[in-house]
């Protein structure tokens, strides 16, 4: 299964409930402290029952909820559900066949938090499912129960013992009258068979691993060590491995023992009370703790320089391969069939050219059937290294987030570029050529002579902008005559033109002012075209 949706109610920032979608990548963006971590450390408390790396407490929950409604909502929304599962004893079903998936045909599983400890949550799976109430609790029935009904309504059973079976037999006889309606099942009361459907349900359910941003590097941490440890403990393991370490622990027991009786008999010869009151105390073998010879095993580079001693993004580089391969394992050992790795600003710490390579294996691995990957990121190159669908944008909007798949701010059609400015105040060579290819075009679309730079230039300046620079031409190697122009097109010549040295180069603050200006037009373009279309 794969993650589709997440729905958050009443946690941290998230009072409104708020909906975040999912692809096979998801990059999560937006400004600091707007909720971005706050996404995958709900995803870690739902998947993991604050037993992962984020323990829910009482400061998880929202100040302004209302008292009637205080209580932490985190839902998850699945895909991709399996054709085969097993619910009762041996015997195959599917989630439609009992009636477990929502009106869209996927899995919508809530976890609600009454307080900060795991006996305070109700899990509910939401499903269109029957509720005539002559078949609308079966599945919290006991097998005796469903024997009575099937018994007392004279149906035709493939097998009485097996559960699934009577449930179908029973809904298949109530067909025309189903009432099918979504509902919130309660599947963790105590009261009834339905916690066993659940118990089981959580095998098909995706392991959850998130890296955070604030991750410790030093060599010497638990999380560093853990993979190594686990690694010892497996070989430990090993059959082979096991009854070699057996024969060497006996070996070394029968020579103590050996020595132990002979230094009593030599005592017993000078002192034979005192030898008889003395006897070799010896480990039994399966105490011996083996893997405490490699308690503290390392990864060091050459020269034997631990990670510790490394630069931070070295450092990060390793634990974020730590971190996937201890992902992996754990994988690998619950049966179960699909990961879901969580990353926190992948690029921290990392050169240029790491962050290519690194957001390069994260698309890869999201490539996988079954592996999803969801980043937090504050930089503008891996954004523009993804693709639009990927984006995820976190924006206040009046009391509650919203999580927007894009921005059309400014430009009619999505573009990276705005995100980056939108969002992290960040001016680009190639959000300014957007915008002012943008009103060119505009500008041609009010007469085709405005193709030409000087047309264009009038058309700027009947928009409000002003020619505040000079900018020289060269013909031939020869300098020409300073023509005045607005900044918008002297920083789009400049852009055009690097190999004209003769102009004085703009910095930061001339291309974020020069990008305000043409919004400014924009934007009272986009206006007018509105209010001429509510009019037709």
């Amino acid at each position: 299964m794969k993650i589709k949706k997440l729905k958050l109610k009443n946690f941290r920032g998230y009072k409104e409930e708020s909906i975040i979608s999912f692809n096979s990548l998801t990059a999560i963006v937006g400004k600091n402290d707007i909720g971005k971590s706050t996404i995958l450390e709900a995803l870690d408390i739902f998947f993991n029952d604050s037993k992962g790396a984020i323990k829910l407490d009482n400061d998880d929950f929202n100040v302004d909820a209302p008292i009637n409604d205080h209580n932490i909502c985190i839902s998850a929304v699945f895909t991709e559900i399996p054709t085969e599962i097993i619910l009762d004893e041996t015997c195959s079903t599917t989630l439609q066949r009992e009636y477990l998936l929502n009106v869209d045909g996927d899995l919508e599983i809530t976890k609600e938090y009454k307080s900060n400890t795991s006996s305070g949550m109700t899990v509910k799976i939401r499903a269109n499912h029957p509720t005539n109430d002559n078949c609308s609790k079966l599945l919290s029935k006991k097998q005796a129960d469903l024997q009575k009904m099937i018994l007392d309504l004279g149906l035709e059973c493939e097998d009485n013992r097996k559960n699934t079976l009577m449930r179908t037999a029973i809904w298949n006889h109530f067909s025309d009258s189903l009432n099918l309606q979504e509902v919130e099942l309660d599947v963790s009361s105590k009261e009834s068979d339905i916690k066993s459907i659940w118990e089981k349900l959580q095998l098909y359910i995706p392991n959850y691993s998130l890296f955070q941003s604030d991750r410790k590097n030093c060599d010497g941490d638990g999380e560093v060590q853990e993979p190594l440890k686990e690694a010892v403990k497996q070989i430990l393991q090993g059959n082979d491995i096991a009854e070699e370490l057996n024969n060497i622990a006996e070996r070394v027991k029968n020579r103590l023992q050996d020595v132990s009786d002979n230094t009593l008999e030599k005592l017993r010869e000078m002192n034979s009370d005192l030898a008889n009151s003395l006897h070799p105390k010896l480990p039994d073998v399966a105490s011996l703790k083996w893997s405490e010879v490699f308690k503290n095993i390392s990864i060091t580079g050459d020269g034997d320089i631990p990670i510790n001693k490394r630069g931070s993004g070295v450092r990060r580089l390793i634990l974020l391969n730590f971190f996937r391969a201890e992902a992996e394992r754990k994988l690998s050992s619950s049966n179960r069939n699909s990961i879901i790795y969580a990353i926190e600003e992948p690029e921290t710490s990392q050169h240029y050219e790491h962050q290519k390579i690194l957001i390069k294996a994260l698309k890869d691995i999201a490539g996988h059937n079954n592996s999803q990957v969801i980043i937090t990121t504050h930089s503008g190159d891996i954004v523009k290294s993804l693709n639009w669908s990927d984006l995820r944008i976190i924006v206040n909007n009046s009391d509650r987030k919203e999580i927007i798949s894009e921005i059309t701010k400014h430009l009619p059609y999505p573009s990276l570029n705005e995100v980056n400015y939108c969002v992290y105040d960040m001016p680009s060579v190639e959000y300014h050529n957007e915008l002012y290819g943008y009103l060119q075009a505009k500008a041609i679309a009010d007469d085709p002579n405005n193709c030409h730079e000087n047309k264009f230039e009038q058309w700027l300046i009947s928009k409000g902008l002003a020619q505040t620079k000079n900018w020289i031409k060269e013909n031939r190697g020869m300098a020409l005559d300073p023509q005045p122009r607005t900044l918008q097109t002297y920083i789009r010549n400049l852009i055009h033109h690097p190999e004209n040295t003769r102009n004085e180069v703009y910095n930061e603050n001339d291309l974020r002012r020069s990008i305000q200006e043409m919004i400014v037009i924009t934007d009272n373009l986009n206006q007018l075209q509105i209010e001429s279309t509510s009019m037709i």
